[in-house]
This record gives structure tokens, sequence and C-alpha cells, in this order.
């Protein structure tokens, strides 16, 4: 991790972080991973039923065919 840069206002309070593109991005990719985990925690813990994609597709085919 690099230094840290802060942007201030007139009170010396810090507004605003100035991050190298770099680390943006990995903050960004991490943050994605947290909530592709906590969507996958929370469809788990329904305990549904659960059924290939396969047979997932052709049913709304199927659907789509009948309209």
């Amino acid at each position: 991790m690099t230094h840290t840069q802060y942007i201030v206002d007139g009170n010396g309070k810090r507004v605003s972080v100035v991050l190298p593109v770099k680390e943006y991005e990995s903050m960004l990719d991490k943050l994605e991973e947290l909530e592709d985990i906590r969507v996958y925690d929370e469809v788990k813990a329904k305990n549904e039923k659960s059924i290939l994609l396969e047979d997932y597709i052709m049913s709304r085919k199927k659907y789509v065919n009948s309209n």
C-alpha cells in the first residue's frame, strides 16, 4: 500500500482520498468479490431446491413460445 494522500477543506477536515489507480481497482475487485460472497450466502440460506441451468433455459423457452 502506498502513502495515503488526503484532500482537506479550509478547516483541515479530510474530505477526499487520493489513490493510485491500481490500488483503487484492487479495492473495487475486492468489494465485488465480497458482494458475490454475500449474495451466495443469502441464496444458500434460503435452502431452495436447485435446478440445472439447461433445464431452466428450456423451461423459459417453452414459456416464451407458449405466449
